[in-house]
């Protein structure tokens, strides 16, 4: 065994029985990860009774249009506010993963849409500008983001209790990020049935799961997403031609 810095050296003997205590662990956790997600496909369902209008590219698009005759539907709150020309790089980053996956996914009964507030003509310039094909909507002037947890009026912000991620986060902003999945059964009724923020969205992210495997992880250095940008904005390694942060 041989250190170099915080580096340990070792035979490939000594690594294949570390790897292997390690593999324990890694099914031990992918079982439990089984169970959870048959937990969450027994979550009980609530009906959406409200009807949520949306601003779509081509004019008004209800709730239940979003289906594209599947029976499920995966919203994306995406962080877009009206007046503000922010762009969630967060939000972005899990979005970039969206067009491939769905390709897959919606031969498996499920839709995607982006939902924001931001009026219509905000959202189209942000889409054409980072290449997305995926359905994104406008909320603007309806309920539908307060009603699902990801939007918060000036007068809850200001009570300064904690309201995002089902009252356990303390972020304390007009918009957050999250996760809304819907079903629709024959009949045509609408039910919410599942919902996650924070580091749910994690799941989302497939980039990370590569980063997870290499020895520098996420190299979040600077706090949690440090180095992620939107990509069009990383710049380019003059030596390696390679995308690195700024």
């Amino acid at each position: 065994m041989a250190h170099r810095g915080a580096l340990t050296i070792v035979s490939r003997e000594e690594w294949l029985s570390a790897r292997k205590r390690l593999l324990v662990r890694e099914k031990e956790l992918t079982r439990h990860l089984d169970e959870l997600r048959a937990a969450r496909r027994e979550l009980p369902w609530v009906e959406v009774e409200k009807s949520y209008i949306f601003e779509g590219e081509n004019g008004k698009r209800p709730l239940a249009d979003l289906f594209g005759g599947r029976s499920q539907l995966a919203v994306y709150h995406f962080m877009l506010a009206p007046g503000s020309d922010h762009i969630c790089d967060g939000c972005a980053f899990v979005s970039d993963h969206v067009d491939s996956a769905r390709r897959h996914f919606e031969h498996a009964d499920l839709s995607f849409a982006a939902i924001s507030r931001a009026p219509i003509a905000r959202i189209k310039a942000v889409k054409k500008r980072l290449g997305w094909t995926f359905e994104w909507v406008s909320s603007h002037g309806s309920d539908f983001n307060y009603d699902f947890g990801i939007s918060f009026t000036d007068g809850q912000t200001a009570v300064g209790k904690p309201l995002y991620n089902f009252g356990t986060s303390p972020y304390l902003h007009p918009d957050l990020p999250g996760v809304s999945i819907f079903a629709r059964d024959e009949a045509g009724r609408i039910y919410h049935t599942y919902s996650t923020y924070t580091r749910g969205l994690e799941l989302l992210a497939g980039a990370f799961n590569w980063l997870d495997l290499v020895p520098k992880g996420r190299n979040e250095v600077g706090g949690i997403m440090s180095w992620v940008r939107l990509h069009d904005e990383y710049e380019i390694c003059a030596e390696t031609r390679a995308d690195c942060c700024r």
